[in-house]
């Protein structure tokens, strides 16, 4: 268990110093523009991080680290702040209110949140709506991620619904929303808010983290609680989560009735005037992580194949590897959770050409061979292909 020193110290004293940019830098390989981004190991708490920004940070997970397992290291988790975020947290005198449509309002300090329901923990991959950006052709505006604006953790705290039932939720609510300690850079600028429906808020696995991989949140992540809607992208994971708000309408504020939309038809660049849903539940994704687009391999020799597959908002049924006009059955690893990461592996007899992988989940729900540009540059979601060149 995190103990009550470890909770109260994890955000003090962390002030955010941001750091002289390196030289050393990091190709993402991304088609049609710029590439080269400095590979920093100088935030608090992190390790070497692809950095797209500074101020607010965009620090980007190293690709290769997905190789080594299925949970990714605090260390390396990437980063993404819409606001300037706090610099300093002071827990003591930190407080979480439950208000709007509910019987009885709450200002729960710390320790309370903590107390207040049934400690949960589950492995659940956190991934931005935009992981990949970068990759769609033609260019997108927007953080250019690589693949790497993800990340796999356990995420230890309590229900939401706990707190929510604290505080008695009126028959007539519908929404629930939340906001964070992070503040818009102008006054005039839309506080970052999120909702979800109350049936998805009410959710046994939905909770309110206080913990990841065993620690205390880092300060970069969220500390000291954040929001964890397994199988939902990271848009609504909410962080430095410090209001809850329970409507009895649907959220009508920019970031959910502006921002983070979907198209609900087919699109293609250049297209207006499309309809638009707040985008919501993951998509299932593969990627091969030991080996790279170009990569040289050795001619008429075994190539081994590894790499990891989420199943979106369920778990991973199989994993299929697409290889010229071949589909072979990739190993299953061990299913740590159904919204976490799954290993897979192939070993083929030989392997220069084109390759993807392909996840489908247990809802059945497969991979297109079609990336689905939208120009959010959201929700990507297709077979990533890579070619193994004859060495």
């Amino acid at each position: 268990m995190i103990s009550r020193r470890t909770l109260l110290a994890g955000g003090a004293g962390a002030a955010l110093a941001l750091p002289v940019l390196a030289k050393e830098m990091a190709d993402l390989r991304l088609p049609g523009g710029p590439s080269l981004r400095p590979f920093e190991p100088g935030f608090p708490g992190k390790g070497k991080m692809i950095v797209q920004r500074v101020h607010p940070p965009l620090l980007e997970t190293p690709f290769s680290l997905f190789d080594d397992g299925v949970l990714t290291p605090n260390e390396s988790f990437y980063v993404r702040w819409h606001y300037p975020m706090p610099t300093e947290i002071d827990a003591a005198g930190f407080r979480l209110a439950v208000r709007g449509a509910v019987k009885k309002p709450l200002s729960l300090a710390l320790e309370e949140v903590v107390k207040g329901g049934e400690t949960i923990e589950l492995a659940a991959v956190n991934q931005c709506a935009g992981n990949g950006r970068g990759q769609f052709v033609p260019r997108i505006p927007g953080a250019q991620w690589g693949p790497g604006a993800m990340g796999n953790a356990k995420w230890r705290g309590v229900r939401l619904r706990d707190l929510l039932d604290a505080a008695g939720v009126n028959a007539d609510a519908k929404f629930v929303r939340f906001g964070g300690l992070d503040e818009p850079l102008v006054a005039e600028a839309p506080a970052y808010r999120k909702s979800i429906p109350i049936d998805v808020a009410r959710r046994d696995d939905v909770m309110i983290a206080f913990a990841m991989n065993g620690e205390a949140l880092p300060l970069l992540n969220g500390y000291p609680l954040r929001l964890v809607v397994p199988g939902w992208y990271a848009t609504y994971w909410v962080k430095m989560l410090n209001d809850i708000e329970v409507l009895t309408r649907e959220d009508d504020g920019f970031w959910m009735a502006k921002a983070y939309r979907m198209p609900t038809v087919p699109v293609k660049p250049g297209d207006k005037d499309f309809p638009t849903a707040p985008i919501g539940p993951m998509v299932p994704h593969a990627w091969i992580t030991n080996h790279a687009d170009g990569d040289k391999i050795a001619v008429g020799k075994p190539v081994e194949l590894r790499g990891i597959a989420m199943g979106g908002d369920c778990g991973v049924a199989k994993v299929d590897v697409l290889v010229g006009d071949k589909v072979l059955s990739a190993t299953l690893g061990p299913d740590e959770g159904e919204y976490g990461f799954r290993r897979w592996s192939l070993t083929l007899p030989e392997g220069a050409g084109r390759i993807g992988p392909r996840c489908t989940n247990v809802k059945s729900v497969s991979q297109p061979l079609d990336q689905g540009w939208n120009p959010n540059g959201y929700a990507r979601g297709g077979v990533e292909f890579i070619a193994l060149v004859p060495a």
